[in-house]
């Protein structure tokens, strides 16, 4: 065989190798996926992993968590009945009144005045009466007489009981104990009734107001117990409840409930923004899973049930909660397996891959 021949005859082999080579490298890449379709592998991936967890009835200390204010046990802004110059102001602002205190004085010189009049008058008609009784009683003059001088005599009476009641409206009093705040009127000033003067204040004790969910109205009543903290204050204070409001707000579906703490010590301020918690009956039996399987709706809230491999939705009702358990009130009995994780790829009858299973005691 000549050289050209032999050289000739080895290009066509490198080919022929090199076609062979390529020619498996592609066919095997489209080959692998078909097996692993065909293989055990497939119906695996289709799944979607999840952890579980078994529902069991277990004791649920039952408390609400909610917010709350601060009231003033008593709040009056003090404003003048009548009209006038005030001519006397008897009180210093931030000081602690009495109730009955004079606190300010609205001109009243016309009006004494006046009553120094009608008990002159009244002083003249009662000499008057005593007189003519004696008269009468020796039939010097008639009834009828007598009577005249009678009635101007009650008139007179008549006229300083509504003087002596206006000229009162010309004081401002304290109209219970408590403290006096910021003054806006200044001696001389002319008030009128709309015209504001001072605040006063009662805030020993102090009244809690806040609102619980309606559904929980049958478990409260007045004497019940509440801690509430203050906002920025770490302390924690006990307080009673004394009111109920008798109705649910159909706003809100939300039950009023006011409390009363003693405050002694004037710490807590009124308009301060307040946690309150309230403990309910404790529940033996109560339905508790995890927070993290809860998904709210617009019609209220969801979870899924795995029943025989498969995902199963379910409404439920939500009761209290803690950190990391939430009480199911409606829609869930114990021995129930729910969903607690991968729940945003699971979809109405998807097929499930349980990866870990976990109960109230613990991991399985």
């Amino acid at each position: 065989m000549s050289k050209p021949v032999k050289t000739v005859l080895i290009l066509v082999a490198v080919a022929v190798v090199a076609y062979l080579a390529v020619t498996k490298v592609f066919s095997g890449g489209n080959d692998q996926p078909q097996a692993a379709s065909r293989g055990g592998g497939g119906p695996l991936a289709q799944k979607v992993a999840v952890d579980v967890y078994v529902v069991s009835a277990s004791a649920f200390q039952n408390k609400i968590n909610t917010t709350g204010t601060i009231l003033p046990n008593e709040d009056v802004e003090l404003r003048s009945e009548i009209a006038g110059k005030v001519t006397g102001i008897n009180f210093e602002e931030g000081a602690r009144v009495s109730k009955g205190q004079l606190l300010l004085t609205v001109n009243d010189a016309e009006l004494r005045a006046q009553l120094q009049k009608l008990e002159s008058n009244q002083k003249l008609y009662r000499d008057m009466e005593e007189r003519q009784r004696t008269l009468l009683e020796k039939d010097y003059i008639s009834k009828q007489e007598y009577d005249q001088v009678s009635n101007q005599l009650a008139t007179a009476t008549a006229d300083i009981q509504a003087l002596k009641a206006s000229l009162d409206k010309a004081y401002v009093r304290a109209p219970f104990d408590g403290v006096v705040g910021l003054r806006q009127v200044s001696e001389g000033s002319y008030v009128s009734a709309t015209t504001p003067i001072a605040r006063i204040v009662d805030i020993s004790p102090v009244k809690i107001d806040f609102s619980i969910p309606g559904r929980y109205s049958q478990q409260v009543k007045e004497g019940d117990k509440i801690t509430f903290t203050v906002e920025g204050n770490p302390e924690v204070y006990n307080a009673s409840i004394y009111a109920v409001q008798p109705s649910i707000d159909p706003t809100t579906r939300t039950l009023q409930i006011r409390a009363l703490f003693d405050n002694k010590n004037e710490e807590v301020k009124p308009g301060s923004f307040v946690n309150v918690n309230l403990s309910l009956k404790d529940l033996d039996d109560a339905i508790l899973i995890p927070t993290e399987a809860i998904i709210p709706e617009a019609t209220g809230h969801k979870i899924f049930l795995n029943k025989n491999g498969k995902a199963v939705p379910q409404m439920v009702k939500i009761g209290q909660r803690s950190e990391t358990m939430i009480q199911i009130t409606e829609g869930v009995a114990p021995g129930d397996t729910i969903i607690r994780s991968g729940i945003l790829q699971v979809r109405p009858g998807s097929d499930l891959n349980v990866r870990n299973v976990k109960t109230a005691e613990g991991n399985i």
